[in-house]
């Protein structure tokens, strides 16, 4: 079963980790045979930003951060899974499983 993934990371300093996390989280969802794009929300603001086409063909949404992100009203209706960015940091191909095995329970 191929997933479209989307999501958004945002760390504390806006900087490393908001874009490491990003780049780990779509390799892994790649590697599982997915689609994936992930929104940025760094020091320099937004980017890649998630369009709302983006958002209604999605299967899942993944918010990894340590800081409050901005537009999460977005994802209304939408499953979310909402991780610390360190957890996405140190094993981004077991969120990528966990969240397979969720949603085929479904």
């Amino acid at each position: 079963m191929s997933l479209k993934i989307v999501g958004i990371t945002a760390c504390t300093a806006g900087i490393a980790h908001t874009y490491i996390v990003a780049e780990k989280i779509a390799t892994a969802a790649q590697e599982a045979g997915h689609q994936c794009k992930i929104e940025t929300q760094g020091t320099i603001g937004r980017q890649n930003e998630l369009t709302a086409q983006d958002i209604a063909e999605c299967d899942v949404v993944i918010v990894a951060h340590d800081i409050k992100v901005g537009g999460m009203e977005r994802f209304a209706g939408k499953p979310v899974v909402d991780i610390p960015i360190s957890t996405a940091m140190k094993s981004p191909k077991s969120l990528i499983a966990t969240i397979e095995k969720k949603l085929n329970k479904k």
